[in-house]
């Protein structure tokens, strides 16, 4: 990594696991002035503990919660004169058919993925403005192409790509850069954590295969490259790149294709 991120403020949501960790890792590294929040405190500690000599400021909270963002990005300011890059990086899944989930399922998952981005940008973007910074969404694949049995992730992260793509166009001339970034499927907690139809984690039994994603580690160094680059956007893997493709230009035969792999025998199955 190159020296582009030595003294910069990064506030990074979900930072406790997977791809929040690992960006914690590098910016650490990289003599960046790192900022997390979690809703696992013990997470949190363990982290701390790790990087007790590196400038890291950890807090608990619940991105679904305007007062627990509010907290977070205020004393983040307070730690460290300003923010330069937000990383709206928190986010819940879910697996469920809409005609079998609790409709508080859904809004658990717009809370979080979008009502989370939306609270901690509009929190922090006088001083990411000022600073002519960087606003990053972690998205997905499912902002761009919806994805059986994850009605409610697929609304959330929808909703995060437009609220990106606008904030870009209200900010242009401001020297501040808004990216959205999509990270395809990445070995993380995310599956596991994801709710079922009756909000629970859906714990192990993930049906798709980890050992062939991509890392937590290197889908990290791919959004901070991305960011040192300003980039707009940024979707990883082939498969994120040929579905996007597909869904724009063949949408009917993109409909037989994800009806296909994800349901076998008119069961969902992944």
């Amino acid at each position: 990594m190159s020296s582009f991120f030595n003294n910069k403020v990064v506030a990074i949501t979900g930072g406790s696991e997977g791809i929040g960790k690992a960006l914690i890792d590098i910016l650490l590294k990289s003599g960046a002035k790192v900022a997390t929040c979690s809703r696992n405190q013990d997470k949190l500690y363990t982290l701390q503990v790790q990087y007790s000599n590196k400038p890291l400021h950890t807090l608990v909270a619940d991105v679904s919660k305007y007062k627990d963002c509010e907290n977070f990005i205020h004393s983040t300011i307070q730690t460290f004169g300003g923010i330069d890059i937000l990383i709206n990086n928190a986010g819940i899944s879910m697996r469920s058919l809409l005609k079998d989930a609790e409709i508080d399922v859904i809004e658990k998952v717009m809370n979080i993925n979008f009502y989370g981005t939306l609270y901690c940008t509009k929190l922090a973007l006088d001083s990411i403005v000022s600073r002519k910074g960087t606003i990053v969404g972690v998205s997905s694949i499912a902002g761009y192409r919806g994805l059986p049995g994850r009605t409610g992730y697929c609304a959330s992260k929808f909703a995060v790509n437009g609220f990106m793509e606008t904030l870009r166009v209200e900010v242009a001339e401001s020297g501040t850069n808004v990216m959205w970034v999509c990270p395809g499927f990445t070995s993380s907690n995310i599956r596991n954590a994801a709710l079922n139809e009756k909000g629970q984690a859906q714990g192990e039994g993930n049906p798709m295969d980890e050992g062939s994603m991509m890392s937590a580690e290197e889908c990290a160094e791919h959004i901070l490259k991305a960011i040192e680059k300003r980039k707009r956007t940024l979707v990883l893997t082939f498969t994120g790149k040929r579905t996007i493709f597909l869904n724009k230009f063949f949408p009917a035969w993109t409909d037989k294709l994800v009806r296909n792999f994800y349901f076998k025998k008119g069961q969902l199955v992944k």
